[in-house]
């Protein structure tokens, strides 16, 4: 595309000499800039994925992928059919039967309302978010009757602990006769958990499901099914199949998307709005090889005309200005590639000096906060982050390049 004749003038211009400093600064300037929106945004970009995908993996980890529901009544009888069911449908890692319920507890430090969720204790030991999220006791004893397992916010505000006793009370009266005492169990708190998210580690209890069974007097029935799949973003097809399957069962299906789509919706909407605001700082820098092509362009006047008039065509002067200003971008581009992508690949090694830049005083709990966040690198962010800064420096070249091979010789000799 670019000939040996055309490479040379376009690199020769390219290199400051004496009197073109500021022409050279100024493209040097414009190279930094491009160099660090892509590797900002790449940076950014890698660390909102990490922060959608913890986020998530917090909330859909602890209520399941998938739900399935009774569209009418309050439980689902026969739910191991169901699960039989459910089982043949591939991509589907766990299927648990599950109670949920509101319930008063009360312990040592008073009283608050909580969410209880019966669920097989083998199940609960199989999701990571709580398992590696424990702060005190051990899953393990749940295997016992009248456990409970309790978020750290909650059982901090009853002032509970491991071995500890609290007592449930379901606000309810037994056969609607108001004058009845409500039913109540005392069970053993076993663990505590915290996932770091305040309105389930405030409020959340977990116990065997025979305990949540007994207790809202379901007999053998539960009122949800959790699903956890192996690949939370195939969800839409598997929910799909898994719809098809259930049929005429009198069962609805409910996918973490839909349940969280609040949340959901406005971590992707401040992911795009961040990428929109970085991909600013691109094309500022852009505007910089603009303005420093242009300077070029009139600086190197005299020499275009003796180049037209030496035989060189429109489009070898052409060709020449936007080599010279996409080396500028595109070597910026590919300088941020490779500073954003090993900065976002090595977050984790980083985070030491931003301890001791915290001790030191140099940097504020801001930078702490961020640095705690994980990074998730997207191969297709980075592919269209790469190729936008590829495509804006090729852009800012057209109009200089366009002016300088309209240039007439014999005027610019003339004025020259």
């Amino acid at each position: 595309m670019f000939s040996p004749f055309e490479r040379a003038v376009a690199f020769r211009y390219l290199r400051a000499r004496k009197g073109e400093r500021f022409i050279s600064v100024t493209a040097l300037f414009s190279l930094i800039g491009i160099t660090l929106g892509v590797a900002t945004l790449i940076i950014v970009t890698s660390v909102m994925n990490g922060f959608r995908q913890d986020l998530m993996a917090r909330i859909i980890g602890l209520n399941g992928h998938l739900t399935v529901q009774p569209e009418r009544g309050r439980v689902i009888e026969g739910y191991e059919a169901v699960l039989a069911r459910i089982g043949g449908i591939a991509g589907i890692v766990q299927a648990a039967p599950a109670v949920d319920g509101q319930v008063l507890v009360t312990g040592p430090g008073g009283a608050a309302g909580a969410q209880l969720r019966g669920i097989p204790p083998e199940a609960l030991r199989a999701r990571a978010v709580i398992r590696d999220r424990l702060r005190d006791g051990d899953l393990e004893a749940m295997e016992e009757e009248d456990t409970a397992v309790v978020g750290a916010r909650l059982a901090a505000r009853l002032r509970l602990m491991p071995d500890d006793s609290l007592t449930l009370v379901l606000p309810q009266a037994r056969g609607g006769d108001f004058s009845a005492a409500p039913r109540q169990r005392n069970l053993r708190v076993v663990a505590t958990f915290d996932i770091g998210m305040p309105e389930y580690d405030g409020r959340t209890i977990f116990v065997p499901l025979a305990t949540a069974q007994s207790l809202f007097g379901l007999g053998d029935a539960v009122n949800q099914i959790e699903i956890l799949l192996e690949d939370p973003s195939r969800v839409a097809p598997v929910a799909a199949e898994l719809r098809a399957a259930l049929a005429g069962q009198g069962l609805r299906v409910t996918d973490w998307q839909a349940s969280n789509s609040a949340i959901y919706a406005a971590v992707l909407i401040e992911r795009q709005v961040m990428f929109l605001i970085l991909t600013l700082i691109v094309v500022v820098a852009t505007f910089n090889i603009v303005s420093s092509l242009t300077m070029l362009v009139k600086d190197k006047g005299k020499d275009i005309a003796i180049l037209r008039t030496m035989g060189a065509k429109r489009g070898a002067i052409l060709r020449i200005f936007i080599l010279c200003g996409a080396s500028i971008g595109c070597g910026g581009t590919l300088a941020g590639f490779a500073l954003g992508l090993g900065i976002a690949a090595n977050f984790d090694a980083l985070r030491p000096g931003v301890v001791w830049l915290e001790r030191a005083g140099l940097s504020g709990a801001g930078l702490q906060f961020l640095m705690t966040l994980p990074s998730v690198v997207d191969t297709r962010d980075v592919a269209i982050i790469v190729a936008t800064g590829f495509g804006l420096s090729l852009l800012a070249t057209l109009y200089p390049s366009w002016r300088a091979a309209r240039i007439d010789p014999a005027e610019a000799l003339r004025h020259g």
